[in-house]
C-alpha cells in the first residue's frame, strides 16, 4: 500500500540525528542555533527562535505583539485545529473565516468582514502551500501573523510602483509582523515537532528577541530535532525539485478528469507540499477505488478547525465542503518512479 503520508528521512538526516546522540548534546544548544542562522538564510528573516510546538510559537508571537486578551483573532476554517484551540487556551476568542472554494484561502473581502465583525488580528494559514493575496490582505492595516508550514519556500513577485508584477519575488513569511513555520510530521520541513517563530523585520525581532531571551528551557526546541529540521531546510531545493516534478505529472494526469484541482501558479508561487484534489463524486467510492489498486487517499482537512467545529458548517460553508471533498493524493520525494506512475493512472481513472 502507498501511504498517504511519508516524512523525507534520508541518509543525512539520519546521520546528522545520531551525531547528536554520538555527543550526546540533545537538548537546546548548538543545533540549534545552527537551525536558527540557516533559517534566517533560508527565508531572509531578521531573527528566528526555535520552539517545541506551533503553539508556543504563537504564544510568543502574541506577547511580542501584546496584543490585548479577549481580542478577536481571525483563524482560517481550513486552518489546522491547533491553532483554534491555541488561541481558546491563551484567552482570545477565535474568529473562524469562510474560505475561498477556489484556493482555500481567505481572501482580502472575506477578512475585511472579519474585521467589521470585531477582529483585531489574521492568523493567516496558506493552506496546500498556495499565497494568498498579500497586497489587497495587508491593505487592510491589521496585524498579521503567517503560518508558512505548508509554504515555506514558496514566493510571489515583487509588484512595480504601478502594479506591474517585476522579475523580483518576495518569499512567504516575509509579509507578516511574525512568522510560524512548524515543524510537524506533514509539514514542508519537519523535525519530527516543532516550529521556528521568524521575524522578518529588525524592529520586530528586537522585540520578539527579549522575550525568547527569557525562553525556559523546556520552550526551545532540542538539539536532537534541530538537527533533523537543519538537514530538511538545506534539502529542501532537492525535495522540492523532486515533489514539482512529480505535482506536474498528477497534475495533468486529473486534466482530463471530473474532478477539480486549486488554482495556484506552478512555478514559484507555490510549494507543492502535499497533492490535494476536490472531488466531484463520493470520498467512500474514490477511496475504495483507490485503495483497490493499493494507494491509500485521506481526507485532506480531517485535523481542521471546521472538522473539530461542526457547529460552524452554516457559517463556512465553502470551507465545509471542501472538507468533505477534498482529499490528499500520495506526493513526497521518497515515491519511486513505479508508484509515480501507477498513481498517475489512477487519478487519470477515479470514478
Amino acid at each position: 500500500m502507498i501511504q498517504t503520508y511519508s516524512t523525507t528521512i534520508r541518509r543525512k538526516e539520519m546521520d546528522a540525528v545520531l551525531t547528536c546522540m554520538v555527543d550526546e548534546k540533545i537538548g537546546p544548544g548548538e543545533l540549534n542555533a545552527r537551525l536558527i542562522q540557516t533559517v534566517k538564510e533560508f527565508t531572509k528573516c531578521d531573527g528566528a527562535v526555535a520552539l517545541r510546538s506551533p503553539a508556543i510559537a504563537l504564544k510568543y508571537a502574541l506577547q511580542a505583539l501584546d496584543f490585548e486578551k479577549g481580542g478577536k483573532i481571525m483563524i482560517s476554517a481550513l486552518a489546522p485545529a491547533w491553532q483554534y484551540q491555541t488561541v481558546v487556551s491563551l484567552g482570545f476568542e477565535p474568529l473562524v473565516l469562510d474560505v475561498d472554494e477556489v484556493s482555500g484561502l481567505v481572501t482580502a473581502e472575506i477578512v475585511s468582514a472579519g474585521i467589521q465583525q470585531g477582529g483585531r488580528l489574521l492568523l493567516l494559514h496558506e493552506t496546500e502551500g498556495i499565497l494568498p493575496d498579500f497586497e489587497g490582505i495587508m491593505a487592510l492595516g491589521i496585524p498579521v501573523i503567517e503560518d508558512i508550514s505548508q509554504s515555506a519556500g514558496a514566493s510571489v513577485p515583487v509588484l512595480s510602483p504601478e502594479g506591474v508584477p517585476t522579475e523580483e519575488r518576495k518569499l512567504a513569511g516575509s509579509f507578516g509582523i511574525y512568522t510560524i513555520m512548524g515543524l510537524e510530521e506533514r509539514d514542508v520541513l519537519t523535525a519530527g515537532g516543532g516550529a521556528v517563530l521568524m521575524a522578518p523585520g529588525r524592529r520586530e525581532w528586537i522585540v520578539l528577541k527579549k522575550y525568547s531571551d527569557e525562553a525556559p528551557l523546556t520552550d526551545l526546541l532540542p538539539d536532537i530535532n534541530c538537527a533533523l529540521a537543519w538537514v530538511q531546510v538545506k534539502e529542501y531545493p532537492r525535495n522540492e525539485k523532486t515533489r514539482k516534478e512529480i505535482f506536474a505529472m498528477f497534475h495533468q494526469a486529473c486534466l482530463i478528469g471530473r474532478h477539480k484541482m486549486y488554482a495556484r501558479e506552478m512555478e514559484n508561487g507555490s510549494t507543492m507540499s502535499c497533492f490535494p484534489l476536490i472531488l466531484a463524486s463520493s470520498f467512500k467510492d474514490v477511496k475504495q477505488y483507490a485503495g483497490r489498486k493499493e494507494i491509500e487517499i485521506q481526507l485532506a482537512y480531517d485535523n481542521s478547525v471546521i472538522a473539530l467545529k461542526d457547529e460552524l458548517s452554516e457559517s463556512c460553508i465553502h470551507a465545509k465542503s471542501l472538507y468533505l471533498r477534498c482529499v490528499h493524493v500520495p506526493l513526497y520525494p521518497r515515491l519511486t518512479h513505479a508508484e509515480s506512475a501507477k498513481i498517475v493512472k489512477v487519478l487519470s481513472s477515479l470514478p
